[in-house]
Order: structure tokens, then C-alpha cells, then sequence
């Protein structure tokens, strides 16, 4: 449990700094979600209605933006293999890593969420439920993603490989996401049927995604 803690703290050290990806993620959340007004028009009924999923469409791609450096990083400077060949289980090095990055990039999406919810004319009890929203859907995103990373990683092969791959698995939080937010917004659909889904996904990808990220990483490093 030491290493695994050590581990969380140095990829969040190093992600929080200049150029680690985060704030990356972050400014590019913060351009969707400034640039859709424009595009929209001034009809704000309209913009509110679209609210919801814009924050979860710049959510998700702002995720994927990081995902490719989830172990590249530790990939070219050897690190990575040191993790396969520690006493520490494979399974529980991924599923540290992808906490590491879900606390330095997906949990600062959720926080600016309720900011960026008035640039989209959503009020207090609408930005809170879409911030609940990405704060049980996120953690799908990242894990789900973190398989993706691995065999992108394994191939050498980033950017359009790792989208191809990680973009279908990652259409159901997406769509449940926003399903929940707007039964939030405007009803008269229940929220708590696609929220419980959401959180369903998160759980289920918290389970499998190390696992496959492990298999993915131990087949192509030896």
C-alpha cells in the first residue's frame, strides 16, 4: 500500500506541473464550453437545454486529451517496466495510476463545472446535478480510457489509435450522463434510473479496467 500511495502521489506531482497535462485539459474544457454561446446564438432557452451535454462533451473530450499520457511517460524513461517487474500486483500499479490521473484531470473538470454551467444559463440546481453527474461518470471515463492507453502504449501507436479504441467504450457514459442531467434540468423522467446506470458503468470499469490494462501491458513488454 506504500508503493501504491508513492505512486498516486508522484504521477499527480507530476501531472500538476507545467506542461503534465492537466491544466491542458482543463483550458480545453474551458474553450468548448466558452465558444459554444457563440455558436448557438442568443437564444438562451435553447443554450440551456444544450447545457448539459455540452459540459459533457467537453468533459469527455477534454479526458481523452490526457489519456495518451497516462503511461507513455513512465514508457520512455523506463519506468514502466520497473512497475511490471515489482513485487507490487500489476492490476493494483493501473488502477493507482488511473486514480492519479482521474484526481489530476477529471476531478478539476468537476470542479470547474459549476463556473462554467453560468457561461451556458444554467442555474445553481442544474450545474450541481451535471457536476454530480461527471463526478460518478469521470472515473468511467478514465478507467475505460486507461485500456486504450495501454495498448496504445504496447504498439507504439497514440493519438488516433488511442481514440479509436477508447471512444465507443466510453458512448454509454456519455449517454447516461446526459440522460441524468437533463432528467435533473427538466424531468419528467426520473434521475435516479440513469444515475444509478452511470454509477454502474464507473464500478464495473473501476473492475475491469485494470485488469485488461495489466494483461494489455504484461503481453506487449515481454
Amino acid at each position: 500500500m506504500t508503493a501504491l500511495a508513492a505512486l498516486v502521489r508522484r504521477d499527480v506531482s507530476v501531472a500538476l506541473r507545467v506542461g503534465g497535462g492537466a491544466l491542458i485539459g482543463v483550458l480545453f474544457f474551458l474553450t468548448v464550453v466558452v465558444l459554444m454561446p457563440f455558436a448557438v446564438g442568443p437564444d438562451l432557452a435553447l443554450l440551456k437545454k444544450l447545457g448539459p451535454a455540452i459540459l459533457w462533451i467537453g468533459a469527455l473530450l477534454a479526458s481523452l486529451l490526457t489519456l495518451d499520457r497516462l503511461f507513455t511517460a513512465d514508457h520512455d524513461d523506463g519506468s514502466l517496466d520497473l512497475i511490471v517487474m515489482s513485487r507490487t500486483p500489476l492490476e493494483l500499479a493501473c488502477a493507482a495510476k488511473a486514480l492519479a490521473h482521474w484526481l489530476a484531470a477529471g476531478l478539476p473538470l468537476v470542479a470547474a463545472t459549476p463556473v462554467l454551467g453560468l457561461l451556458l444559463n444554467l442555474d445553481a440546481a442544474a450545474t450541481g446535478a451535471v457536476a454530480l453527474t461527471l463526478l460518478a461518470g469521470t472515473p468511467a471515463l478514465t478507467f475505460t480510457g486507461m485500456i486504450g492507453a495501454a495498448i496504445a502504449v504496447v504498439l507504439r501507436r497514440g493519438g488516433l489509435l488511442l481514440s479509436v479504441l477508447v471512444l465507443p467504450l466510453s458512448i454509454p457514459v456519455l449517454i447516461f450522463g446526459v440522460a441524468a442531467s437533463n432528467a435533473a434540468l427538466s424531468g419528467p423522467s426520473p434521475f435516479g434510473t440513469p444515475f444509478s446506470i452511470l454509477c454502474a458503468l464507473s464500478l464495473a470499469s473501476l473492475v475491469i479496467g485494470p485488469f485488461a490494462a495489466a494483461a494489455s501491458l504484461r503481453h506487449g513488454l515481454d
